[in-house]
This record gives C-alpha cells, sequence and structure tokens, in this order.
C-alpha cells in the first residue's frame, strides 16, 4: 500500500473512532436502528425522487375549501411527534410549509399476516426527526383536526442525531430552544425545531426582492463588482488581508463596493446597483458582523436631497411589501417608515443633546469637548473620527423614528461633494432608526483634483496610525479624470433594516451563519 494512502487511511480510522466514542447513547441507539433497517433490505438513504403530491399547508386549504370529496395525497417531511397507541399512532409531520398530523394503523399499512413494517419498522426503527414519505387520504378528526390516514409510508432519511425537545401546546411553542450557542453554530438544527426563525428568514428575502423591485421599475440596473480588491476602498474601515498566490500581491476583501460602482457611472451607466457581502476586519455585538450585507447604488444627475425622498420611497414600499403596513413593532416601540422623515443637521444634533455648539471649532477644540463629555479621544484620531464619537455616544441612540442626519463636516467625508451653500460641510445623511444608522448617502465627489487631495489627507490619518483610514486608490483617480457626471449614491445596511422589519434585537438573528469563534470539538 503506498504510504500517502497508508497515512490516509489511519487517520480515517483515528477520526472515525474518535468520533464513535464521543457518541451520546441516543446517538450509539440510533446508528444500530440504522443496521438493524440495513439487516432488514431497507435503504434509509434511497434514491431522492419522491412523488409528493401536496405541501402540509396546500392539504389544509383544499381540505378547508371542500371536505366532502375524498383527497389522496403523497407528502414527505420530517417526524416531529408521535403519540403511541398500540397498534395506531398519531404523529406530526414537518415540511418546508409547516406542519401536519397523520394517523398510522398497523392493519392498513399491514394488510397481511406480516406486521412486521408496522411493529418492527415503524414502532422500533422510526425516531422523531427521521424523514419519510407518506401516501394516504385526508380526513377531520374528532377534535376538528386535519389529518391524512396513511396507507403506505417510506423512510426517505434516517436521523442519526436526537433533536432538541420543544414542548407545544395548541400547535404553539411554548418551550423554544433559545441557546444562542446553539441556534446559531447548528442554524439547521434551529430551523427545524424553532418555527418563527423560517419566517423572519422568509420576511428577509421579500424585503430583498421588494428593493430590487423598487429599483429595477424605476430604470436601475443590478451589477457584480469585485469582492476580491487589490485597494479596500469607499469606506473608513479596518480590512481583511489575504494574499494572491499566482500574481504575488497583497489583496483584501472589500469593505464596500462604492469605488466600483462609481467607476461604472464614468463608463456610461446612469443608476447601477449591487448586493454586496462586505468584509470589515473589526468588533462584533448586537449590531455588528464582521461579513454583512450592504445594498448600494448610484444615480447620475441627482443630488443628496433627491435621494432622501428616494430613500423615503424605497423603505416606505419594503416596510409594507414585507408586513403588510409601513408600521413595524421593534420591542415595545412602533416605528413607522411612512415618508417623510424628520431631517437634522449634524451640529444641530450634537448642540441639542451635548449642549456644545462645535461648529467653528478646530480639532484641539473638539478633542477638549471630547474630555469634557468623558468620551475616549484616540491621539491618533483627527477631527473627523473626534466628532463621530461624540454623535455616536451622544446623539445616535436617542432617534428612534427615521430620522435623516444631514450636512457632515468635510472631514468625515472624504469621498463626498462639498456644500454648495454652507462652508467646511458637506452634502452627506445618514438615515438613522431604532438608535442606529441603516443607510449613509451623500452627493458623490466628483473633482478629481480635489479626491486626490482627500485621499492624501487619508493617508496622513493612516500614517498617525488610524487603521480605518482609506487607501489612496490611484485608478479611481485615473476614472474620475475621464469625467464622473454629477452623482448621487447610498449604502443601505441590509443586515441592519431586516432586524428593525423582522422585530429582530440582534444581527445574528437575520444571519442564517452568523461568524462565532471556532468550535471546540471534544
Amino acid at each position: 500500500m503506498p504510504r500517502m494512502h497508508c497515512i490516509w487511511y489511519l487517520c480515517k480510522n483515528f477520526f472515525e473512532n474518535m468520533s464513535v466514542q464521543h457518541l451520546s447513547e441516543q446517538e450509539k441507539i440510533r446508528r444500530e436502528k440504522l443496521e438493524e433497517l440495513k439487516k432488514s433490505g431497507i435503504d434509509a438513504y434511497p434514491a431522492p425522487l419522491y412523488p409528493v403530491s401536496h405541501t402540509s399547508l396546500q392539504i389544509k386549504e383544499l381540505w378547508a375549501k371542500n371536505s366532502q370529496d375524498p383527497i389522496d395525497v403523497c407528502i414527505a417531511g420530517r417526524i416531529m411527534s408521535v403519540r403511541d397507541m398500540g397498534k395506531a399512532n398519531f404523529a406530526v409531520l414537518q415540511d418546508g410549509a409547516g406542519k401536519i398530523q397523520f394517523y398510522i394503523k398497523q392493519d392498513d399499512i399491514c394488510p397481511g399476516d406480516d406486521k412486521s413494517l408496522y411493529q418492527t419498522v415503524w414502532k422500533k426503527l422510526i425516531d422523531i426527526g427521521d424523514i419519510i414519505g407518506i401516501k394516504g387520504y385526508v380526513f377531520t378528526t374528532k377534535t376538528g383536526e386535519t389529518s391524512v390516514h396513511v396507507k403506505e409510508f417510506t423512510i426517505l432519511t434516517k436521523s442519526l442525531r436526537p433533536l432538541p425537545v420543544v414542548k407545544e401546546k395548541d400547535g404553539e411553542a411554548f418551550d423554544e430552544v433559545t441557546d444562542p450557542e446553539f441556534r446559531y453554530r447548528q442554524r439547521y438544527a434551529d430551523l427545524i425545531v424553532n418555527p418563527g426563525v423560517k419566517e423572519t428568514f422568509i420576511k428577509r428575502t421579500k424585503m430583498m426582492n421588494a428593493i430590487r423591485e423598487f429599483l429595477n421599475e424605476r430604470g436601475a440596473l443590478e451589477v457584480d463588482t469585485p469582492v476580491l480588491q487589490s485597494i479596500p476602498g469607499g469606506a473608513a474601515a479596518r480590512p481583511f488581508a489575504t494574499h494572491h498566490n499566482a500574481l504575488d500581491v497583497p489583496m483584501y476583501m472589500r469593505i464596500a463596493n462604492e469605488l466600483y460602482l462609481k467607476r461604472l457611472i464614468v463608463g456610461g451607466f446612469e443608476w447601477v446597483y449591487e448586493f454586496s457581502r462586505n468584509f470589515r476586519n473589526e468588533g462584533m455585538d448586537r449590531t455588528h458582523n464582521p461579513e454583512f450585507t450592504v445594498l448600494e447604488f448610484y444615480v447620475a444627475y441627482k443630488d443628496y436631497e433627491w435621494m432622501m425622498e428616494t430613500t423615503e420611497q424605497l423603505l416606505e414600499k419594503t416596510a409594507i411589501a414585507t408586513n403588510g403596513s409601513s408600521k413595524v413593532m421593534v420591542g415595545d416601540k412602533e416605528i413607522d417608515f411612512k415618508a417623510p422623515y424628520k431631517r437634522v443637521t449634524m451640529y444641530e444634533a450634537i448642540k441639542e443633546f451635548t449642549g456644545f455648539d462645535i461648529g467653528e471649532m478646530d480639532e484641539n477644540g473638539i478633542r477638549e469637548v471630547c474630555q469634557q463629555l468623558g468620551i475616549h479621544a484616540d491621539v491618533k484620531w483627527g477631527k473627523g473620527k473626534l466628532i463621530d464619537e461624540i454623535f455616536g455616544e451622544k446623539c445616535e441612540g436617542n432617534y428612534i423614528q427615521p430620522t435623516f442626519i444631514t450636512d457632515y463636516p468635510v472631514e468625515m467625508s472624504p469621498l463626498t461633494k462639498k456644500h454648495r451653500s454652507k462652508p467646511g460641510l458637506v452634502e452627506r445623511f445618514e438615515l438613522m432608526c431604532n438608535g442606529k444608522e441603516i443607510a449613509n448617502a451623500y452627493s458623490e465627489l466628483n473633482d478629481p483634483i480635489e479626491q486626490r487631495e482627500r485621499f492624501e489627507e487619508q493617508a496622513q490619518l493612516m500614517e498617525r496610525g488610524d487603521d480605518e483610514a482609506m487607501f489612496i486608490d490611484h485608478d479611481f483617480l485615473r476614472a474620475l479624470e475621464y469625467g464622473m457626471p454629477p452623482t448621487s449614491g447610498i449604502g443601505f445596511g441590509i443586515d441592519r433594516i431586516a432586524m428593525l422589519l423582522t422585530n429582530q434585537h440582534s444581527i445574528q438573528d437575520v444571519l442564517f451563519f452568523p461568524m462565532m469563534r471556532p468550535e471546540k470539538m471534544d
């Protein structure tokens, strides 16, 4: 036997033996049942084609319309509970559309003398969590529950790991599994045992479809831009670094797709958008995940005033499409996405909640304000970062209803056009809702000379140690030199909007597979 093959074989046996040693008693029993099924000539993992005719929901809807005529059905799903009554059982089957009760009786599935399919296979070798197919007809029980009377059943998948127990009463879960370590790490099991989780993600998809429809109806073009970038541009954030072996060059996971979308505006597209997966090598908390989804779009010949109106229209329509109303409950607060939204300037907000008018202050003056307010002011930070900290610490959390914070200091916005009438400011807004930013927009800077100067100021901050300062993107500057028309752009935090529209308090609850520490495998 070749040496490498020997090593592979030894490693395979080692890990298989180790995994068997760590099996729970229930897992060992289920594997023994699997072996018994094999000995009985039953394939516990047959070919995938099974002739499903109805979902659980379709059966209930059809029967509700006409319970006089017999309906033959073929349905497949996972066994969620069993009530053993000797020679007959009631059980619950869960498929992608919901749950339905079924009734299985020994003499129906074993009409002859051989009762082993019921007495041995069904009663002894089938477990909760197994996936089966059943054929039969629909009926109503004495308690009025729509059910399927089984005439034939087929094992489609043997489950080797028991599901967490969820208690139910009258069809409603009242003891759901809430352990976040289990729920986020084993989302597949979370989706099985916690019925409301699937609804959250269905709503997220409805939300994204509504946004796409809004943009497509107005002539926007959906595009794709690179995830691996030689320069991580378009935002002030710390990137994930990697290496391209073939080219032997450092690469970065994108922190934003802004600069590539603007290149397309230069190239002649007048409205482009992208749902992008972005990556920022920063902390994790209730509203931050290192990998997240952003919608960005850019429109030629528009400004940030137009963008505010468009944002109001988009979010109002999206809320209605997702929940049937512009109003949503977030915890105990009712938030209304109906347009129009309140508008407050950045300096007005800071003055209202701190008492300080910082509009005319230099960096040293603002640093002193931070000290008086008890806000950490790192020596590496410039004026823009200090203002951002003041707003984040003292103002942001006060905006519950959708509110546009407008007219930011130029130091905070290196990619934004200067305000047409307010010196020292730029034409930018952030949309605050439930105490957090959910969108950020500009009248885009399209002067290549000024843009170069702004990038150079960012490079100086980077030299001071600010690891969130922007790189100089020389190719983007070259693109601007060809001429970018007056443009407005925006980025929406899709995960945060999903949190609002599904009444979730943690970003992990709207991500199928949130980032977690590596699991310790015993």
